[in-house]
């Protein structure tokens, strides 16, 4: 457990925030698609961690989590100051394989998941894409970031107010054409919906790819099995349960079981 010293926390767009911890131990082994468990200090009633897709793990020593406000503990957090400390665990969590030179990454995200993958770009050697799915203009998050990392960002949304109406998982297919002949690797986060379809998408055509299969966490260590999700083995059923926290919550996709 690590004491994380606030140095930023601020809002980013209505309803969606960014928070800077000073956590150098934290940064120095962070990896794309691992997480915190942040219990916030103030106030008796938080007990239990919360945990938070780590967003960026700067040389300067400060992570960062963008988060959304939906609840006390986020709105709690939302409310502390630069200056408020809170207890971190982490890096916690099997993260993102970073593609190999001359794979093309297409990152597909949904909401706040673009958060989770966007070190994965940062750190990526060779550019790539990234389809970000949105119910509406007011949840597209990160995209100019992306941009200045020299990933190109394709949008869509659920009302049609930013990008092509409609799902996600659409612009999947026109994108993989266009790549037709290079080497891809898809990865995914974001809505549980959204996973399933595209894990279903990638069994089907072989493409490999990795699923952050983000679930609701209580422990955050692998002990109390409340975030379990099914993944495929040699069972009658063809399933077992995982633990997103310590076996995941990054899987490969060839190993998520769809219903």
């Amino acid at each position: 457990m690590k004491v994380g010293e606030i140095v930023v926390n601020r809002e980013m767009q209505p309803g969606y925030h960014m928070v800077g911890f000073h956590a150098p131990e934290i940064c120095r082994t962070a990896c794309a698609g691992q997480f915190v468990h942040v219990r916030i200090e103030e106030g008796a009633q938080q007990i239990l961690r919360r945990p938070f897709s780590i967003h960026e793990a700067g040389g300067d020593g400060i992570l960062r989590v963008v988060y959304k406000v939906v609840g006390a503990g986020t709105a709690r957090l939302a409310g502390l100051k630069p200056g408020a400390v809170c207890d971190l665990l982490g890096p916690l969590g099997t993260p993102f394989t970073p593609p190999e030179e001359g794979v093309v990454p297409v990152l597909m995200v949904g909401g706040y998941g673009a958060a989770a993958t966007f070190m994965l770009a940062q750190r990526a050697m060779t550019p790539g894409y990234v389809l970000l799915g949105a119910r509406g203009a007011a949840d597209v998050l990160l995209t100019d970031r992306y941009r200045e990392v020299g990933f190109e960002v394709r949008v869509s949304t659920n009302d049609g107010s930013v990008g092509q109406r409609g799902l996600v998982t659409e612009l999947l297919g026109p994108l993989l054409e266009e790549l037709r002949g290079q080497k891809v690797k898809i990865y995914g986060c974001g809505p549980h919906p959204m996973l399933m379809a595209l894990a279903k998408m990638l069994q089907h055509s072989g493409i490999p790819g990795e699923l952050s299969l983000d679930h609701l966490m209580c422990c955050g260590v692998g002990a109390c099995f409340a975030c379990v999700v099914k993944v495929k083995a040699d069972t009658p059923e063809g399933w077992t349960y995982a633990r997103t926290c310590s076996d995941g919550p990054v899987f490969p996709a060839e190993r998520v079981y769809v219903e």
